[in-house]
């Protein structure tokens, strides 16, 4: 058995997070051995593994760096773990050098960022991946990036490029797929006719994200056809958010835009619309939103961050992030189309991710990544 020691930057809701559980979800238990550690603290993520029967690990080095480093070097000490992935910035550093003074020697590194925005990340960020390239000669066996996009970029900064390996995130095409008695029923919920066209953006509310540029794009849209419908779903995007609810009410969408907040029927949402937009300005590298829309059979509009072209292929529309016209009128010209042309866009886009990014493929290319660091075929005893 080989036993696996996951060491994350943290375990709430995000799209690194999220594509970690669906990993631990599909992997083999016959053969791995799966503990986490998250090192900030509890998030929701970390319930959701801890409901796999995966031990979770928690310190939160915000509060007492020191006494929880120890802590970690102590808890590798006692796992004895055979190889040990990392996750993130401060996971594939902090992780490291715990891993490496607790007797660990095979380490694999997680990539799930492709912005060095200097607005868009932290001070302590851009410090430690400065740190993470100088480390990456030395330290990782293998670096495994989730996007291209993102190998690419910390290629740019100093990252040795001869370790980097392309596994791109993966997806329950079960859990999300094509539901035909979801569009009636959202609309239902939201008061809306059956037949109202419903754009929809899923994504926690960040900078990052720009549900401003989205809304702006909505009110350009609206001007034309203000029988269309825009849903918003994520954590903050709620009535109670001031600075989102005066963008709304600048742009003049009124009852137009519904604020759904963190919800956890997101398949269902995404299968009841008939768009998805993903926003976003920088900071993604493998948007998990556009395979969960496209596994849906819901085509995508989406700002040309990360992976996102390589990802929709000809299934969508892509545009230059931040440019709210642009966005505009390629939602214009999808709800323009004929729903037959549009629902062919989406066979096609769930297609494309079956064959490329079920989670289980996906799964099955980390273990392989595993085996190949203990240098044996069959799991360890």
């Amino acid at each position: 058995m080989i036993r696996l020691l996951f060491v994350s930057s943290g375990l709430r809701v995000g799209g690194a997070e999220i594509a970690l559980s669906n990993i631990l979800m599909q992997l083999d238990r016959t053969c791995f051995e799966p503990y986490v550690v998250s090192l900030t603290g509890p998030g929701e993520i970390g319930r959701r593994i801890s409901d796999l029967g995966v031990p979770v690990f928690e310190c939160d080095m915000r509060r007492n760096p020191l006494r929880d480093f120890i802590r970690l070097v102590r808890h590798v000490r006692r796992l004895k773990p055979h190889v040990v992935q990392t996750w993130m910035y401060h996971g594939d550093v902090i992780g490291s050098l715990a891993a490496l003074l607790g007797g660990a020697r095979r380490i694999a590194w997680g990539i799930h960022n492709s912005s060095l925005s200097q607005t868009g990340s932290k001070k302590s960020t851009m410090l430690i991946r400065r740190l993470a390239a100088w480390l990456s000669r030395r330290v990782p066996q293998v670096i495994v990036s989730c996007s291209e996009a993102a190998r690419d970029l910390h290629v740019g900064i100093g990252y040795d490029a001869t370790r980097f390996r392309i596994i791109g995130n993966g997806f329950d095409v079960e859990r999300f797929r094509p539901d035909p008695g979801a569009r009636v029923a959202l609309r239902h919920e939201l008061g809306l006719a059956p037949e109202t066209p419903l754009i929809i953006n899923v994504g926690r509310y960040d900078p990052q994200k720009n549900q401003a540029g989205f809304v702006r794009a909505a009110a350009l849209l609206h001007g034309q056809r203000p029988e269309i419908h825009f849903a918003l779903v994520g954590s903050g995007l709620n009535a109670g958010n001031a600075e989102l609810m005066t963008v709304i009410a600048h742009a003049g969408l009124g009852r137009s835009v519904h604020l759904l907040d963190l919800r956890h029927d997101t398949p269902k949402l995404i299968a009841g619309s008939d768009l998805l937009v993903l926003s976003s300005s920088f900071g993604e590298a493998f948007p998990l939103v556009l395979g969960e829309a496209m596994c849906c059979g819901v085509p995508c509009v989406a700002t040309d961050v990360g992976d996102s072209r390589l990802i929709i292929s000809d299934t969508g529309t892509v545009v230059p992030p931040l440019d709210d016209e642009a966005l505009a009128e390629a939602m214009t010209s999808m709800l323009a189309m004929p729903a037959s042309l549009r629902a062919a866009l989406g066979r096609r886009a769930r297609q494309s991710i079956v064959e490329r990014y079920d989670i289980r493929r996906v799964t099955r290319e980390y273990e392989a990544v595993y085996l190949q660091l203990v240098g044996d075929p069959s799991c360890v005893a």
